[in-house]
C-alpha cells in the first residue's frame, strides 16, 4: 500500500501545482521516495513534479483512459515508492463538460480512495473561508477532505482569522503559506514555461517551492493522512502485459526495450510534450526507443526505423528548427522511404512546409501558423482509414489544446473524424505518416504502439 493524498482547491490558481510541487520537493529532502501525480491531461506539471521527485511525473485522466485504467496505471507509476502526491486539475469537482464528475479530481480521489488536501486561496476572505470549506467537504461524502492548506495569507493576523474560521469545521488546518513572488514561475500561451526550457530557473523554483512548504505546512500530518488511506484493490498496469490484447503484432517483439527497431523520438526543448507509458509500451513492444533533439542534432539516432514527434513548442523555436536544416532534410527522407511517423500537435507542425514562414520538414502539403484562438477540450474520435498507428474503425478519446492551425486541415485521407462534440475530419494519413493535432494517452489503446512497431519492423 502506498501512502497518498490528492492535492485539489476550489478553482484554478488557488495555487495547486505551487503546494503539490513543493510537497513533493519537501518529502523527497527528507529521503521519501515520492511518485508525482497529474490529474488530466496536462503535460507541463508533470515536469516540475519530475524536477522535485526524480521520477517520472504520470498523468491520471479517466476521459482518456477510462476510470478502470486509473488505479492501476496509478498502482505502476508508484510501485517501490513511499508516498504518492497526486494534484489535481481545476476546480475539486470540475471533470469533462457535461459528462458530471468524469476526469474530475474528486473522481480520482474516489477512484483511488485517497484522502484530499484542499488548497484555498484565502488573499480576498475571512470566516468566509468556513462557509467554502463546509460546502466542498460536504457536496460528495465520497470524497474526503482531510485537511485544508491557506494560501496567499497576507499576515500573522489574517492567519489567526482564518484558523479560527475553520475551527469548528471538522476539517483541520495543515498549514499556511504567504504571498511569495519569488518562486512564481513563469507563464505563456499555453500556460508555465516548461521545466526543459528554464532547466537552473526551474531547479531554483523548485528548492525555494520546497523551503516555503517547510516553512509552512505540517510535514508529519500531511504525511499522517496519506498513510491514513487503504489499498486501492487494482493490480498495477504492465505495458508488457498488453502484448495479449494485439494478437499477431506479438510477432513484432524480439523481446522487451531493445532488441526490435530503433524508434526515434523527439525531445529537447521544443517538444516537451509526452506521456512517460508511451515509451514503455514501444519498449514493451519490442523497440529500442532512443531519444533526440530537434534543436541541435543534426541526425536521426542511428538505425532509425520508425520515428514518433510529440507536442511541445515549435512555435517558439520555430527559426532553430528551421535553421537545422541537415535534421529536416533526414526527416524528410525517413517519411519518403515508408517508414512509420507518429505526429502529434507540435509533430505535426514540424511535419508541415512551413510555421509562421519559417521553412519546415515539408513532409505534409501544408502551412501551419500561430493563432489568437484556443483550441482546447476533449474529443471522441475514429480512425478514418488505416494508418501506422490505428486500423480504421478504431473509436478512441482523446485531447486538443493548441494556438495555432494548419491550412488544410486535413488531408485526402484524415487521421481522425471527431465524433464528439463537434463533427469534423481532421489530420493526414500519408503513406505510413500519421499527423493529427488529437493527444492521445496509449495507454487506453495499447494495439496502436504495438502495430507501430510492427510497421517499423517491416523491410
Amino acid at each position: 500500500m502506498v501512502a497518498r493524498i490528492v492535492v485539489a482547491a476550489p478553482s484554478s490558481g488557488s495555487g495547486k501545482t505551487t503546494v503539490a510541487t513543493g510537497l513533493m520537493a519537501a518529502f523527497t529532502e527528507r529521503g521519501l521516495r515520492v511518485s508525482p501525480h497529474k490529474v488530466g491531461p496536462d503535460y507541463i506539471d508533470p515536469g516540475y513534479h519530475a524536477l522535485a521527485t526524480g521520477r517520472p511525473g504520470r498523468n491520471l485522466d479517466a476521459y482518456l483512459c477510462g476510470p478502470d485504467l486509473v488505479g492501476p496505471l496509478f498502482e505502476h507509476g508508484a510501485a517501490g515508492c513511499d508516498l504518492a502526491i497526486v494534484e489535481g486539475v481545476m476546480g475539486l469537482y470540475d471533470g469533462a463538460a457535461g459528462q458530471g464528475e468524469l476526469a474530475s479530481t474528486a473522481q480520482i480521489a474516489k477512484l483511488l480512495r485517497a484522502p484530499v488536501v484542499l488548497v484555498v486561496d484565502g488573499s480576498s476572505q475571512s470566516r468566509s473561508v468556513a462557509a467554502l470549506v463546509h460546502g466542498f467537504a460536504s457536496w460528495d461524502p465520497e470524497v474526503r477532505i482531510g485537511g485544508v492548506i491557506l494560501n496567499k495569507v497576507g499576515s500573522d493576523r489574517h492567519e489567526e482569522l482564518l484558523r479560527e474560521a475553520l475551527d469548528g469545521s471538522g476539517v483541520p488546518v495543515l498549514g499556511a503559506l504567504r504571498r511569495a513572488k519569488q518562486v512564481r514561475t513563469p507563464s505563456r500561451h499555453l500556460g508555465l514555461v516548461p521545466v526543459a526550457e528554464r532547466q537552473a530557473e526551474a531547479v531554483e523554483a523548485v528548492a525555494a517551492l520546497a523551503e516555503q512548504v517547510r516553512g509552512g505546512v505540517d510535514l508529519e500530518a500531511v504525511l499522517a493522512l496519506a498513510r491514513a488511506a487503504g489499498t486501492t484493490g487494482d493490480a498495477a498496469w504492465e505495458p508488457g502485459g498488453e502484448a495479449g490484447r494485439t494478437g499477431s503484432m506479438r510477432a513484432a517483439r524480439g523481446g522487451v526495450g531493445g532488441a526490435g527497431p530503433v524508434v526515434a523520438v523527439a525531445a529537447g526543448p521544443a517538444f516537451t510534450f509526452s506521456y512517460a507509458e508511451h515509451a514503455e509500451l514501444l519498449g514493451a513492444a519490442g523497440a529500442t526507443v532512443v531519444p533526440f533533439d530537434p534543436l541541435r542534432d543534426e541526425q536521426l539516432p542511428d538505425g532509425t526505423g520508425g520515428l514518433v514527434i510529440g507536442g511541445g513548442f515549435p512555435e517558439v523555436y520555430a527559426p532553430e528548427l528551421s535553421a537545422n536544416e541537415p535534421l529536416r532534410k533526414a526527416v524528410a527522407e525517413l517519411a519518403r522511404s515508408g517508414a512509420p511517423v507518429a505526429a502529434e500537435c507540435a509533430g505535426l507542425l514540424y511535419l508541415a512546409r512551413s510555421l509562421d514562414g519559417q521553412p519546415l520538414c515539408g513532409v505534409l502539403d501544408a502551412e501551419a501558423r500561430m493563432s489568437e484562438k484556443l483550441t482546447l477540450g476533449y474529443r471522441e474520435a475514429v480512425a478514418v482509414g488505416d494508418s501506422a498507428l490505428a486500423a480504421a474503425g478504431t473509436r478512441l478519446r482523446g485531447h486538443e489544446f493548441h494556438r495555432t492551425v494548419i491550412e488544410p486541415g486535413a488531408g485526402a485521407s484524415p487521421a481522425w473524424g471527431f465524433t464528439h462534440p463537434e463533427r469534423r475530419v481532421e489530420g493526414f494519413v500519408q503513406g505510413n505518416v500519421h499527423a493529427s493535432y488529437l493527444h492521445t494517452h496509449w495507454a487506453a489503446a495499447p494495439e496502436m504502439a504495438y502495430r507501430f512497431v510492427e510497421r517499423c519492423a517491416q523491410p
